[in-house]
């Protein structure tokens, strides 16, 4: 393996002289998955899109990139694939038609330029944008080059998650929806994701943007939102990303309820429960129950290691996006109601009014 400028590399490989059956069919099966790169390597690359490339039927890992050299070097000695630190250059040098990118999230908009102006389509790790504004602005580059991006929202894809619904018809009329999101960070100050700047806010946008893709997907839009965040936990610490976030949320003509997020209450914890007339839905992590308002267990689904699988299926569903096939079920238009809603939180800490996430769009 040699290293050719730019941080390419260039690998030397034997072929058999006489092709076999075995060797045509496999070129013919690799024309048709889509060539894919990743844009940063850290833990969610590493553990999710990594794998879910090489489970993916429709997608083959070609480059990677990443700023630290080391981490570059690591990933593509283990996949065999050529390394880079810059994704501009990764862009020039590789024929891809997909990247996932999973980058601090001040940098996703270069990534998204960068790939929209080489008509590469995106895969990409939430947030959609740091603000508002910005996923409008977003949206429109990707309409202009005629790129698909969805944004990654993996539990779209887990039978856990899609199952909520039908359990939740089973319970009467739902009048109260109790949400939390919490894990520990022993000190919320460190790295990017301690600075609002470079991270868009706190634990709102970052770890609450998937329960708020919940919220949206099942219930839609609120009406009314307040919302109180706090960056206490570490006083001994300097970083202005909230750290915890209380939001009250109601619908004019639906339930109400409330949403904690922390990066510092442990333990780790996610689950929404919904409250009927005749019945209650807990969602976790991993697991579905329907009880009776006295908390007895009628029915439950479990579902474990299934994580892999909903990368490996949110890319073969993207390759159907590409292709046509499907809706774009996480894509630029849908996520600026993530975005009014994670603006409107913010807005309502910031004046401790009331606010109507669908005022802001």
């Amino acid at each position: 393996m040699k290293a050719l400028s730019g941080g390419k590399v260039c690998r030397t490989v034997r072929v058999d002289s006489e092709p076999s059956w075995r060797t045509v069919s496999f070129a013919r099966e690799e024309k048709r998955l889509l060539r894919a790169g990743v844009v940063g390597l850290g833990r969610q690359a590493v553990e999710d899109h990594l794998p879910g490339l090489r489970a993916a039927d429709s997608a083959r890992l070609v480059a990677v990139c990443d700023e630290n050299a080391q981490v570059v070097e690591e990933q593509q000695v283990r996949h065999q694939v050529p390394g880079y630190t810059d994704f501009r250059q990764m862009f020039e040098a590789e024929q891809l038609d997909l990247v996932v990118v999973c980058v601090p999230h001040d940098v996703g908009r270069a990534v998204i330029e960068a790939a929209a102006e080489h008509h590469v389509h995106v895969l990409k790790e939430k947030p959609f944008a740091t603000t508002l504004e910005e996923a409008k602005e977003l949206a429109g580059i990707c309409a202009q080059s005629g790129i698909q991006l969805m944004v990654t929202l993996q539990r779209r894809f887990n039978p856990i998650y899609t199952s909520f619904t039908q359990l939740a018809d089973q319970i009467g009329t739902p009048f109260v929806i109790d949400a939390r999101y919490t894990l520990h960070v022993d000190d919320p100050s460190e790295g990017w994701r301690g600075s609002a700047t470079t991270a868009g806010g706190g634990c709102v946008i970052d770890m609450g943007y998937h329960l708020i893709d919940l919220l949206l997907w099942y219930f839609g839009l609120p009406d009314r939102i307040t919302a109180d965040i706090s960056v206490s936990a570490r006083p001994d610490r300097i970083y202005d990303a909230e750290d915890t976030a209380l939001i009250h949320f109601a619908y004019d003509s639906g339930p109400y309820g409330s949403l904690l997020l922390s990066r510092f209450i442990g333990p780790k914890a996610e689950e929404i429960r919904l409250v009927g007339s005749n019945g209650i839905v807990h969602l976790e992590r991993g697991r579905l129950c329907r009880l009776t308002n006295g908390g007895d267990v009628i029915e439950s689904l479990i579902r474990e290691h299934g994580w892999p699988s909903a990368a490996a299926s949110q890319i073969d569903y993207f390759r159907h996006v590409i292709d046509g096939d499907r809706p774009n079920l996480s894509g630029p238009e849908a996520n600026l109601a993530h975005l009014s809603f994670v603006a409107a939180c913010y807005e309502s800490a910031r004046t401790r009014t009331c606010v109507n996430p669908k005022e802001l769009l």
